[in-house]
């Protein structure tokens, strides 16, 4: 599947309007309708209900986004909630994970109060908030390996959104199109332990594979950052004061200053 499809189904779901989609991709917005009706005649389903004013994902959709919220649980959140409930035990918690599309739904039935997200949405119901970065690095089961000689074999894609897919292409615009893709960093590191193979992991998902020797860092690719952001509704106000005390504490745990926040009109 051309990889070109998937990064623009990426952007429109991640911005819902078409327009928006294509300056970031720097596109037309005749050339992005025509790459999602390619994508759509491709898989032979709908990706996207249109009406006037109003995108959202088909159920086909949303199963293709490949969010990573599960690689962001194993990542960082699990921690912070075993966290927040021995802090603040008084309070009721109901963790669960799910599509992009599902947790937005939520959020703005009032089913949520806070969700987490690498690439969120910009709704004007929504406020945004950059919790941290994570640091993506690239691992081995061959020691040794250069860049080039990492991403030409063996490799697995790891769908880690859209702007770890534009700079992946910005450092390595000759490499093959990769034989094995992976629509979250722990699928791709049980898919390498057991069959070997190179992908881009989380750093602390990789540290203890790489201090066993399991995994090696190939030393000259670069590092890639992204970001993850809390998602909550303007609505809420009863507990806002106990979400910023949260984040708070998230933000103290991930070692990240003073969050930056967006609302959208």
């Amino acid at each position: 599947m051309d990889t070109d499809l998937l990064k623009t189904f990426l952007e429109v779901s991640r911005t819902r309007h078409f327009g928006r989609a294509a300056e970031n991709l720097y596109l037309t917005q005749s050339a992005v309708s025509a790459r999602i009706r390619q994508l759509e005649e491709h898989l032979g389903v709908a990706l996207f209900t249109r009406t006037r004013n109003d995108i959202q994902l088909t159920p086909a959709g949303s199963r293709l986004i490949k969010c990573g919220m599960f690689s962001l649980w194993d990542i960082v959140l699990q921690a912070w909630l075993e966290r927040v409930h021995r802090d603040w035990p008084s309070v009721a918690l109901q963790a669960e994970a799910g599509s992009q599309d599902v947790l937005v739904r939520k959020l703005l039935d009032g089913a949520l109060d806070l969700a987490f997200m690498w690439e969120p949405p910009q709704m004007a119901e929504l406020e945004l908030e950059e919790i941290g970065r994570i640091r993506l690095v690239m691992v081995s089961t061959t020691a040794g390996l250069s860049a080039p000689q990492a991403v030409g074999e063996n490799y697995i894609m790891v769908d880690w959104g859209t702007s770890f897919a534009t700079s992946h292409a910005r450092h390595f615009p000759d490499m093959p199109l990769p034989g094995l893709r992976a629509g979250m960093g722990r699928m791709a590191l049980a898919l390498m332990l057991q069959g070997g193979g190179t992908a881009y992991l989380a750093e602390p998902m990789a540290h203890e594979y790489l201090g066993s020797g399991r995994l090696h860092l190939v030393a000259d690719a670069p590092a890639l950052d992204r970001a993850f952001h809390a998602v909550f509704p303007h609505a809420i106000v009863q507990r806002r004061g106990l979400i910023n005390r949260a984040l708070g504490l998230l933000r103290e745990m991930s070692g990240e200053p003073a969050a930056s926040r967006a609302t959208f009109a």
